[in-house]
C-alpha cells in the first residue's frame, strides 16, 4: 500500500508546503475552540478536528494538510506529552529539508 508522504516541517517551511500533507511536532500553546496554536519553530494555527485532544504545555504531533492561509487543516494529533527535546527534534527536521532527497520526493 502506498502510504502518502508526510515531510516533517516547521513554521518557517509552510510555505513552501501550502496544499500539501504535512507532519509538524510542536508545543501547544493555546487552545480556541476549534482552532489551537502550536510552537514547531515559529507560531502554527492549526485548525482541530473533533478526535483532537490537546493540553497547553504538551507536544503534540500533527499531521494535516498545510491551506492556503498557511494554518494546518489537523487529519491526526498524537499528544508526546511534556517531556520532549524541541531542540533536537527541530535539528532532525532542519536535516530532513538540507536533505530532502533522501527524505521525501520534490515537486
Amino acid at each position: 500500500m502506498d502510504h502518502p508522504q508526510t515531510p516533517r516541517i516547521l513554521a518557517p517551511h509552510l510555505q513552501s508546503f501550502q496544499h500539501k500533507l504535512v507532519r509538524m511536532l510542536g508545543k501547544v500553546v493555546q487552545l480556541r475552540g476549534e482552532t489551537a496554536v502550536i510552537d514547531a519553530g515559529g507560531n502554527v494555527d492549526v485548525i482541530l478536528n473533533r478526535d483532537c485532544h490537546l493540553a497547553i504545555g504538551h507536544a503534540v504531533e500533527i499531521i494535516g494538510k498545510v491551506d492556503g492561509n498557511l494554518n494546518v487543516k489537523v487529519q491526526a494529533a498524537t499528544d508526546f506529552g511534556t517531556n520532549i527535546d524541541f531542540n533536537a527534534a527541530n535539528a532532525v527536521v532542519e536535516v530532513t529539508h538540507r536533505h530532502k532527497e533522501i527524505f521525501y520526493d520534490g515537486d
